[in-house]
C-alpha cells in the first residue's frame, strides 16, 4: 500500500501520498496507520520529514493522533445531510420514499460502472463478501449480515473506481447508522426477507462478474425496490400490531376471562396416575 518515495523526499511528496490513499478509499476512516518507524522505512523518508507530514495531515484533519494510541484516518466521511436536516426529517419522515428512489438510482450507476471496471481484485473482495454473507445466513446471524451488506455496497462504490461516486455512497450508507431512513435489523426480521437479500447479492454480483453493465444495473435497482416494499410491509405489520396491542390494553377488564375446560381428554386421563383402593 505505501511504497517508497524514489525522488525528492520531502513532506510534501508523502502528504500527497497518504491523501491519495485516503481519496481512493485505500485507507478508510478508522484506519491505524504504521508505527513512525515502520511507516518512515516503508515510505523512505527520515523520521524528521515524516512527523512533518503527519502535522501536516493532521492540521488538514485528514488523520488524528491518539495518546498513546497511534495514528488513525480520521472519520472524514459525514452524511449527505446536515445534522439539523436529519433531525428534521427524523420529526418528518416521509422522505424515506425520496431516499430510496435516490439509492435505486445511485446504486443501479455503481454496479454498471463496477461491471465494467472492476478488476480482478475488486471482484475477489465482493466476491469474499457475499461467501461471509451466505456464512452468516447460514448461521442465523443477521447483525453480521446487516454488517456485510453495508460493506458489499461500498465495495461496489470501490469497484466503480469513480472516487466522487465512491465517498457520495459512503456518506449515504452512513444514514443508516441514524436509522432515520430505517432499520436494517427491522429489515432483516421481515419474513423471507433473509434469503430474498442473499440472492439479490449474489444476482448483482453476478452481473459484475460477468461485466454486464446492463444486468448489474438491473439487480440493483430491483434489489434496492424489494427493500422499498419490504420496508412498506413491515411497517403495516407493526402498525397492525401496534393498534391491536392498544384495543387489547382498552378492553381486557371488560372482555372475558378465558376458563378451563372441565372435560379431559383421554390423553390427559392417561398421564393421570391411577388410584388404589
Amino acid at each position: 500500500m505505501f511504497t517508497k518515495i524514489n525522488h525528492v523526499r520531502t513532506a510534501d511528496a508523502v502528504v500527497d501520498q497518504i491523501e491519495g490513499l485516503i481519496l481512493a478509499g485505500i485507507l478508510r476512516p478508522g484506519d491505524r496507520l504504521p508505527a513512525e518507524r515502520e511507516l518512515g522505512g516503508l515510505v523512505d523518508v527520515s523520521r524528521p520529514i515524516l512527523r512533518d507530514a503527519l502535522k501536516t495531515l493532521e492540521a488538514r484533519g485528514l488523520i488524528v493522533s491518539r495518546q498513546g494510541g497511534g495514528t488513525f484516518v480520521a472519520d472524514l466521511i459525514g452524511t449527505v445531510f446536515s445534522e439539523p436536516v436529519v433531525a428534521l426529517i427524523a420529526r418528518h419522515p416521509a422522505a424515506i420514499e425520496d431516499y430510496l428512489d435516490f439509492r435505486r438510482d445511485i446504486e443501479g450507476l455503481a454496479a454498471a460502472r463496477a461491471a465494467e471496471r472492476a478488476t480482478e481484485a475488486d471482484k475477489d473482495i465482493l466476491a469474499r463478501i457475499v461467501e461471509a454473507m451466505a456464512e452468516a445466513y447460514a448461521a442465523g446471524d443477521s447483525v453480521t449480515e446487516a454488517r456485510l451488506d453495508v460493506e458489499f455496497h461500498q465495495a461496489i462504490g470501490e469497484a466503480a473506481h469513480n472516487i466522487v461516486l465512491l465517498h457520495t455512497l459512503r456518506a449515504c450508507y452512513r444514514l443508516l447508522e441514524t436509522g432515520v431512513y430505517f432499520s436494517q435489523q427491522k429489515l432483516f426480521g421481515h419474513p423471507g426477507a433473509r434469503e430474498a437479500l442473499l440472492a439479490q447479492h449474489r444476482s448483482i454480483l453476478a452481473g459484475i462478474l460477468a461485466g454486464d453493465a446492463v444486468s448489474a444495473r438491473a439487480a440493483a435497482e430491483a434489489h434496492i425496490e424489494f427493500v422499498r416494499h419490504a420496508l412498506a410491509e413491515a411497517g403495516r405489520d407493526s402498525a397492525r400490531a401496534a393498534v391491536s396491542s392498544l384495543r387489547l390494553t382498552q378492553r381486557i377488564e371488560s372482555l372475558p376471562k378465558p376458563r378451563r375446560t372441565r372435560a379431559r381428554t383421554q390423553a390427559d386421563r392417561n398421564r393421570m396416575p391411577e388410584t388404589r383402593s
